[in-house]
């Protein structure tokens, strides 16, 4: 199931807030501080890199930074607001995001860059893939059963560094036209975060490439978003749900094929994802023959409470985590 976002309220209630206020400074003027408006944490991280010492000196928001997953995010007045007077709006561009074009309607500021990632990526976004033994998703009635929705991409290209590099350029350039008189520092500090990104993957590649074949194989007792991760690195996988999924109860099927598959394939660890109750992940182990595999769990930044955190951290932390799990 897809969560629909309702926000006709919202933009007529930020259109009321911005009527009194105006869409700057106190003064109604247009602020002159660069303003960046971000719908999840790797956006917003990577952006607060590229800016470097040039952050102090900028009102860099990142919308879904309570926790909130970004699949059920509903933004408030207070965000339409934010957006509406931006110089530069980022956001994923997925099903998650059918809010965005709502709100980019209702903009302020003529002048706003506004970055997609998927978009950005174009041929390389990968759509959805239901694979054996996932459990089939509810479909959800359209108001026009009709209407030709086209093919549901997988959001979480943050997850794949090499994409993680490639948007840090697009990005670069995107900052860079919001504040043209600062081009030169934010092509010099995203480069060099961009060659972090790239050493991080060369680490990760090292690590899959010395791995036979058949021990490449992730077991997933959850949703799964890896999956550029799990294609830049040749890995197969098996999991409960598509990583966009709103299911949280798995079929006695679907235990049943992921615990048979554990036994074949022989692995020792079942993956889960930050904040799972390892329910399902609980219900595989308890159906296999030996009984005894170990829970691991991953990052995958669908919902950050912790701006202190960083992207290349986190991505560090589950290379540690898989390298304890997978060796």
């Amino acid at each position: 199931m897809r969560f629909r976002k309702t926000i006709s309220a919202v933009l007529c209630a930020a259109m009321v807030i911005t009527s009194f206020t105006g869409c700057g400074s106190a003064s109604g003027g247009k602020s002159s501080r660069l303003s960046i408006v971000c719908t999840t944490f790797p956006e917003y991280d990577w952006i607060r890199h590229i800016l470097g010492d040039h952050l102090a000196d900028t009102d860099l928001t990142c919308l879904a930074a309570n926790g909130t997953d970004m699949h059920s995010f509903q933004p408030t007045a207070e965000d339409m607001i934010k957006i509406s007077a931006c110089d530069l709006f980022v956001y994923v561009g997925g099903e998650s995001d059918k809010w965005v074009e709502d709100a980019l309607a209702d903009a302020k500021n003529e002048d706003m860059k506004v970055v997609s990632l998927l978009d950005e990526l174009g041929s390389a976004a990968k759509e959805e893939e239901v694979k054996e033994g996932m459990e089939a998703e509810a479909e959800e009635e359209d108001e026009d059963e009709d209407e030709d929705e086209g093919p549901e991409y997988d959001e979480h290209v943050w997850l794949s560094l090499r994409n993680a590099a490639n948007l840090c350029y697009e990005l670069e350039v995107a900052v860079s036209a919001a504040d043209p008189s600062h081009a030169g520092d934010y092509m010099e500090t995203g480069g060099e975060y961009i060659e972090e990104l790239n050493k991080l993957n060369d680490k990760y590649k090292e690590f899959f490439k010395e791995m036979p074949k058949e021990k490449r194989v992730m077991i997933f007792g959850d949703r799964f978003p890896f999956r550029y991760f799990t294609d830049d690195y040749k890995i197969d996988y098996y999991a409960a749900f598509v990583g966009c999924s709103a299911e949280t109860e798995a079929s006695f099927s679907t235990i049943a094929f992921l615990s048979e598959k554990a036994d074949e394939l022989g692995v020792d660890d079942i993956f889960i994802l930050e904040g799972s109750d390892g329910a399902i992940a609980n219900a595989v182990i308890s159906n296999t023959k030996k009984k005894d595999m170990q829970i691991v769990k991953l990052d995958s930044m669908q919902s950050v409470t912790d701006l202190s955190n960083t992207y290349l951290n986190i991505m560090e932390q589950n290379y540690e985590t898989i390298r304890e799990a997978m060796s």
